[in-house]
């Protein structure tokens, strides 16, 4: 999947608060590691996720491996759009 980083970090900033320790939880990882994929660059406390970004407008371009975490992500926005 191919998403800007730009979008990337908007998801993430419409999160409520607890949700990236929702999402660790759900998915088995450490919430750094959850961090890291929204553009954090702490790797010694969180694992390196499938994505790599390619330089280009809006913060450039990431390209997702992986979307079990960009999935848990909106599904938690839309369940707080719903409540």
């Amino acid at each position: 999947m191919h998403i800007t980083h730009e979008e990337l970090r908007s998801i993430k900033h419409q999160l409520p608060t607890g949700s990236v320790k929702r999402i660790a939880q759900e998915l088995s990882i450490s919430e750094q590691t959850v961090r890291n994929y929204f553009g954090a660059k702490k790797f010694e406390n969180g694992e390196i996720v499938d994505l790599h970004i390619q330089p280009g407008p809006n913060g450039g371009i990431v390209h997702l491996e992986d979307t079990a975490i960009l999935e848990a992500a909106k599904r938690i926005i839309g369940d707080k759009v719903k409540a």
